[in-house]
Formats: structure tokens, C-alpha cells, sequence
């Protein structure tokens, strides 16, 4: 509760301060010390992500959503054990933040060709890829990229939506949000997809 009252008292006051989380062993610790908090956030309309499916199943995802209420699930891959999960995280628009090499060296998966990364994206299931701890996992984002491309075959399109699927669910504003979106299409394809206010075009500032 702490923590949640002072994202309150902080958020948006020249802070980089922008929403609330919780990360840490879900199979070894109950959610029960932390509804509060979550419920705190959610009704002062704090933003939210939280930790599962990594550690444990997907019972672990079902019991955050149902008590956390995030829009971000942090890793939450093991979701792919469950169809009406990935129906749900699909319907209620709900980002699962990827972390493949982070994932292979906790032993979630013996390798990558067994990560469910390609299944979840091709189940269409929001998600972006990231790095998690750069310096604990040894890995760049291009790594992780390039790791994707040779295992999955992954193209420029799948990695476009996956980042603007990030940006969508991003802890910022509307205007923010067109602007990156704007800037990843136009590095991605080189073409300008819309009209833009004057400031808003890739480039200008």
C-alpha cells in the first residue's frame, strides 16, 4: 500500500512515474498481501502490470486478472496451456510481455524451439517481446530479435505488431502513442500512413 499511494501521490508530477507493478515467484508466493494494493489502483485509475505465468501455469494468469485487474501481464507464456486463456487475453486485449532467453534460463523451456512465443503470436494474443533483466539475461533486444527471425522465421510485419501492440498498451498518453506508432510504421516501411498535426511527423521535434 506504500508503494501504490505514493505511484498516487507522484504519477505525472515531472515523474517518470507513469503506473504500478508487482514481479517476483508466483509459484512460491500467494497474490492475498497485495489485492489491496491492486484494488487501491484501480480505483484511482493507476495503470497496472503484474507478474505470472512464468513460474507457475496458467492458473497463476487467471488468478492475477481476476484480482489484479492488470492490461500488461509480465511473461505470462504459459497462458499456451490453456485455450479459453488465450481467448480471453485476445477478447479483453490484455499484452503479455515476452521474454524468451530470460525464460530458457530459468528452465521454463529446454530451448527456444519449444518456446510458445511463435504459438502465442500466431494465436494472435498481444504481446511484444523484451529483454527483462539485460544484465542478468546477457541479451540485447536485437538478440532476442535475431534469435525469432532464426528460429521462427519471423518478418519486419511480425515484429511491427508486436511493437505496436507494446505501444498500445503503453502507460502514456494518446498523443504519445500516435507519434511512436507513426515513427515504428515509418521506419518499418518507409511510408508516412497518415496526416500528421505540425511537431507529429517522424523526424520533427
Amino acid at each position: 500500500m506504500t508503494t501504490v499511494k505514493l505511484v498516487e501521490k507522484f504519477r505525472g508530477k515531472n515523474s517518470h512515474i507513469v503506473g504500478f507493478d508487482i514481479a517476483g515467484d508466483e509459484a512460491g508466493y500467494p497474490i492475498t498481501n497485495h489485492v489491496a494494493a491492486f484494488q487501491y489502483a484501480q480505483t484511482h485509475n493507476i495503470p497496472c502490470t503484474a507478474h505470472a505465468g512464468e513460474a507457475a501455469g496458467p492458473n497463476s494468469v487467471w488468478e492475477t486478472l481476476n484480482n489484479f485487474h492488470p492490461t500488461r501481464i509480465g511473461h505470462g507464456v504459459r497462458s499456451s496451456e490453456d485455450s479459453t486463456l488465450l481467448r480471453h487475453l485476445r477478447e479483453q486485449n490484455i499484452l503479455l510481455e515476452v521474454c524468451p532467453t530470460s525464460n530458457l534460463q530459468t528452465n521454463m523451456y529446454p530451448d527456444l524451439t519449444h518456446h510458445p512465443v511463435d504459438r502465442l503470436h500466431k494465436a494472435k494474443v498481444p504481446l511484444n517481446i523484451n529483454t527483462d533483466c539485460r544484465t542478468i539475461s546477457n541479451t540485447t533486444l536485437s538478440h532476442e530479435y535475431t534469435r525469432l527471425i532464426t528460429q521462427f522465421h519471423w518478418k519486419k510485419e511480425d515484429f511491427l505488431n508486436a511493437n505496436l501492440a507494446a505501444v498500445d498498451h503503453a502507460f502514456t498518453t494518446p498523443t504519445i502513442k500516435r507519434r511512436l506508432k507513426s515513427s515504428l510504421r515509418f521506419a518499418y516501411t518507409g511510408m508516412v500512413e497518415q496526416r500528421f498535426a505540425p511537431g507529429e511527423r517522424p523526424g520533427e521535434k
